[in-house]
């Protein structure tokens, strides 16, 4: 008797050939870029360092595309949103000690929001290994124990032979739901050493599946289906599992009115008649959930930022759909069903009878209304008319990239993405930095659309430098750079707290005059004028800066 996973596919000749005459001067690095190729990778991005020469050297041999970014930090960012955009896992190739660790915060950033991002780190020469103080330059005692505790997983390679197997595993982990970082670190003389092993061909590219326990979603699709208030909260795992059309269908099946958090933006039609949009931080949309008796939350934690700040308390029974084992009842009781959302929600789809309720867009109709005047109450045109003349400019199918600023947490509840996987903002880790960086990322891997990103000022000076990245491979980015002079939304938080701010005011450059100096065209806009400039540049090839000069202020919170 033979079994499927008895069967080993036999090598052509060709292949044979190929495997019996490698050609010369190959070394280490040449199995890290071959095996990258064989499992499907076209672009890597990264900084070469002295370890890591193996690596870049190979680079010259093979067809793979390198983008070169000015600092292991942002090289993460861009990463980052290749495989948001992509679903693919994106390669970034760092050198040891120094260059790996400025990665780090981009690999949390990676992290919390599910992005697969194949980090490959040097490290130092193997007798140096072992945690002794040999003095290498950039040795670190246990390099990768930096790393443990942000990553999925981490492979260690000290011989040649462990290289294309150590990739592949660290490829199937970054793309097995749910999705996120690895880790692969191998030491400088494995990279340098000429190989006589045959050239890498293939690859299992192939992640495993999480389908859904059947006792479980049974159970849910009961539920769901005698509920009289059911709602719905979909997170980022909707997008990142492409289940977007899936939770409609489901949602439409029960009349289950729908709110995205911000991670899960653009996941449900935002005019839909079952859509409460993204307003999860106001109050009527939180008492509106609580108020379900059935509650089924779709590849979210349901951690700060989609559960109010922790304000929120559902009443009725809580269903959760969670690719990430960790955050599976982490923050309530549920009937916690670990899988992959897209598997989820089709077995849903398949055993829940549909619901008659004519009332629930009313009752959608009434929470958006009370959220509305709200918002009006405060006197915030202003902030309502840049936000809404950048979703005027912006393309409908464009992605944009959001820093950490006052308009980016807008956006959170306020803009409609027009779609799943058009905004991505840096909520999963909240580091500064994000935006720019992530949008290079994201033009790279698809260069047929314009690119928006968004920063304040001080987020824009931590990735200043990546205007010489966006002008060297001509990548088609507008960067908006809203600036009020400071750290906008600390000066606020320390203002209502402790009556005046500290440390927030900024000294900054002429940002036109900046981006100009790099080749970049520069323009310094108006509220009134922005959808205009906005316009004209997102619709100008190549990158791309616009200047705003204003103070926004952020909506009242609910959750105090």
């Amino acid at each position: 008797m033979t079994h499927d996973h008895d069967l080993v596919l036999r090598p052509t000749e060709a292949q044979i050939s190929a495997a019996l005459n490698p050609p010369p001067g190959r070394n280490g690095g040449d199995l890290v870029v071959e095996t990258l190729a064989g499992l499907g990778a076209t672009t890597v991005f990264g900084l070469p360092g002295q370890h890591a020469l193996g690596v870049f050297d190979a680079l010259r041999r093979s067809d793979l595309r390198y983008i070169g970014l000015r600092v292991e930090n942002n090289a993460g960012f861009a990463a980052d949103a290749y495989g948001r955009i992509t679903g693919e896992a994106a390669p970034l190739l760092l050198s040891t000690g120094p260059g790996a660790l400025t990665s780090l915060a981009a690999l949390q950033e990676a992290a919390a929001a599910s992005a697969p991002v194949l980090a490959i780190s040097s490290q130092i020469p193997t007798a140096g290994l072992g945690g002794g103080r040999h003095g290498y330059l950039h040795e670190l005692p246990d390099q990768a124990a930096s790393f443990r505790g942000v990553v999925k997983s981490v492979h260690t390679v000290r011989a040649q032979s462990q290289i294309p197997s150590a990739i592949e595993a660290a490829w199937k982990s970054a793309l097995t739901a749910p999705h996120g970082p690895v880790w692969v670190e191998i030491p400088q003389d494995v990279l340098l050493a000429e190989t006589s092993i045959p050239v890498v061909t293939g690859g299992d590219a192939f992640p495993e599946e999480l389908p859904p326990r059947p006792e479980l979603t049974a159970v849910a699709a009961d539920l769901l289906s005698r509920a009289a208030r059911p709602a719905i909260i979909a997170g980022g795992g909707v997008v990142r599992a492409d289940a977007s059309r899936k939770l409609r269908q489901l949602a439409e099946t029960l009349r289950a009115p729908v709110v995205t958090t911000p991670g899960g933006k653009g996941a449900f039609p935002w005019t839909h008649p079952l859509s409460l949009q993204s307003w999860i931080e106001d109050r009527h949309t939180t008492d509106f959930l609580e108020d379900a008796d059935v509650l089924l939350v779709v590849g979210s934690g349901l951690g700060e930022l989609s559960s109010n700040y922790h304000t929120f308390k559902p009443r009725g029974r809580v269903i959760q759909i969670e690719a990430d084992l960790g955050k599976l009842e982490s923050n309530h009781p549920a009937l916690g069903i670990h899988a992959d959302a897209r598997l989820a929600l089709q077995a849903l789809l398949e055993t829940v009878s549909p619901r008659e309720d004519t009332q629930a867009p009313e009752r959608v109709r009434e929470v958006l209304a009370r959220v509305a005047d709200r918002i009006a109450a405060q006197e915030l045109t202003l902030e309502q008319d840049v936000l809404a003349s950048v979703r005027k400019a912006l393309p409908a199918d464009s992605p944009s990239f959001w820093d950490m600023t006052i308009l980016a947490y807008w956006a959170w509840s306020a803009f409609d993405a027009k779609g799943p996987n058009h905004m991505h903002s840096a909520q999963g880790a909240g580091g500064l930095g994000y935006g720019f960086p992530a949008a290079l990322g994201a033009a790279v891997a698809d260069p047929t659309r314009p690119v928006l990103a968004v920063s304040g000022d001080g987020g824009a000076l931590y990735s200043i430098a990546e205007l010489a990245t966006a002008r060297q491979y001509d990548l088609n980015v507008t960067w908006l750079i809203v600036d009020d002079g400071g750290y906008g939304i600390l000066r606020e938080y320390m203002t209502d707290a402790f009556g005046q701010a500290t440390a927030t005011e900024l000294t900054r450059p002429d940002y036109v005059a900046l981006a100009e100096s790099f080749g970049v065209p520069g323009v310094r806009t108006t509220p009134e004028t922005l959808s205009d400039d906005l316009s004209k540049a997102l619709g100008s090839p190549g990158p791309s800066v616009v200047v705003l000069p204003v103070v926004l202020r952020m909506f009242a919170p609910t959750h105090l």
